[in-house]
């Protein structure tokens, strides 16, 4: 039997490789295609573009994963199904389950790996793939700016006709506009013949040298009817010198390991700290919000309203009729801006902690995907196995259909759920396993036709009905 099973163990492999392989790239393809915007036009030498690249390969691993293993799993078995050698090992007493075991298996072995890849590795290169995205301007400065077009540069929109130099930090050609900081468009314009760009890696500070070029700025006139005159101020210089602040654009260091602020960066134990700290604020913020409405009930105020009535009489119906119409008047006031003051602190506070939610939400989600991934491996080869084996079909043709319908369903659901899960319509862990439930029966069901050697589809069931009508229309004369 070991023969039998190096032999099934062999031609998975084979095949599992060599899909995995043309997957991986695929989806690599995609995620260029994603982020061309960010490489096209940097100038980006070879040795960035590859650190780009290796940073964003391992997130896609839990995709080209489950697919890989169900693509490859149905053409092994269609393989195996179409030149009749299930059929010879079901002779010698060999049952499906039995020539499973080994690749059983191997696909525990693969997805005890699969979940330590996702724990360690994938936190590890999100966080550098997402630094490394906002900080490809103080690790080269130059790169923030391409030629021929504005580039969005902290306060300025810069534009370069040329670029040159060893490190492209001599530019000709400069055409600047500084934002407004009230945000009502650009007020200066600055027009330079040449520049230079000056940076450290150690300071978050662009400077930017401009020689031989003039100032322009936009002049608001108190007087409403002189703004239509549109006047401004103009001024040359032979040399200036502006400072660009990136340090909104790099919040964080490229190289600081404490660094993690995303939930796709943490590990299952991090995840874990987090949540607990996350939703001991949350219940805090709860308690805090109803121990500060509790005391703005009431009827606070510097006067003091005397009844007219007399204490050791019972309070009648109306009980405003015991007050004054001044008083009547004071308190109808003061319950008005309770209520209004407390129906907006009602809506603030549903907001806030609603997006609190939201975030522990992403939170577990992000959990869940750690384990997700370990029974996807097991689904789709349970999934696949039995399919390969029922539809007798290797090669690329039938076994690529399958694959990509099943593995479509799957991502479809699963993305499904977990974006309801985030709007709180369903809780994370319904979210993140959606698609394993409702995938999971119909693994236990090609399973059990595979077993029995039953079809995908009993054709005799869907026709009978129509062979007992065409009998009742067209009766058999004897």
């Amino acid at each position: 039997m070991k023969i039998l099973d190096k032999y099934l163990l062999k031609t998975f492999l084979t095949t599992f490789i060599t899909v995995f392989v043309i997957l991986f790239f695929i989806f690599i393809l995609q995620t260029v295609w994603l982020f061309i915007s960010e490489l096209a036009g940097k100038d980006l030498d070879l040795l960035m573009i590859i650190k780009f690249l290796a940073f964003s390969m391992p997130r896609i691993v839990p995709l080209v994963l489950p697919l890989s293993i169900l693509l490859s799993s149905i053409m092994t078995f269609g393989n195996l199904a179409e030149n009749y050698e299930f059929a010879a090992m079901k002779s010698s007493g060999i049952s499906l389950q039995r020539a499973m075991r080994s690749l059983t298996v191997f696909i525990v072995l693969l997805s005890i790996v699969a979940f330590f890849f996702s724990n360690n590795v994938i936190p590890y290169a999100e966080y550098k793939f997402i630094n490394f995205r906002k900080n490809i301007a103080q690790v080269k400065p130059a790169l923030a700016i391409a030629e021929g077009q504005f580039n969005d540069v902290g306060f300025y929109n810069i534009k370069v006709n040329k670029k040159s130099g060893a490190e492209g930090n001599i530019l000709t050609g400069i055409t600047i506009h500084k934002k407004s900081k009230i945000g009502d468009g650009s007020k200066t314009v600055i027009k330079a013949k040449n520049g230079e760009l000056i940076s450290s890696e150690e300071s978050s500070i662009l400077q930017l040298v401009l020689n031989k070029g003039y100032y322009y700025e936009d002049i608001v006139p108190k007087k409403y009817e002189d703004r239509s005159k549109m006047p401004f101020a103009k001024s040359s210089f032979r040399k200036q010198i502006i400072n660009i602040d990136l340090s909104e654009l790099n919040k964080v260091d490229v190289n600081d390991e404490s660094v993690a602020n995303t939930n796709t960066m943490l590990t299952v134990n991090e995840l874990n700290y987090t949540l607990d700290s996350l939703n001991k604020n949350m219940k805090t913020d709860i308690i805090t919000f109803t121990e500060n409405s509790n005391a703005r009930i009431g009827f606070p105020g510097k006067k003091k309203l005397v009844p007219v009535a007399k204490k050791s009489k019972p309070l009648p119906d109306d009980i405003l009729s015991l007050y004054t119409n001044e008083q009547k008047s004071d308190i109808l006031k003061i319950a008005s801006s309770n209520v209004i003051s407390t129906s907006y602190s009602i809506d603030s506070s549903k907001t806030e902690l609603f997006n609190k939610q939201k975030n522990i939400n992403r939170h577990l989600l992000a959990f869940y995907d750690k384990f997700v991934i370990v029974y996807a491996c097991f689904l789709m080869f349970f999934i696949g196995a039995p399919l390969g084996a029922i539809i007798r079909k290797g090669g690329l043709g039938l076994p690529i259909v399958f694959a990509v319908f099943i593995f479509i369903t799957f991502h479809f659901i699963n993305t499904f759920g977990k974006r309801i899960a985030q709007e709180n319509g369903m809780t994370p862990f319904m979210g993140a396993w959606l698609s394993s439930f409702i995938l999971t029966p119909l693994a236990v069901l090609l399973t059990y036709r595979a077993t029995n050697d039953i079809g995908l589809i009993n054709m005799d069931v869907i026709l009978a009905p129509f062979q007992k009508v065409i009998k009742k229309i067209f009766p058999s004369q004897n």
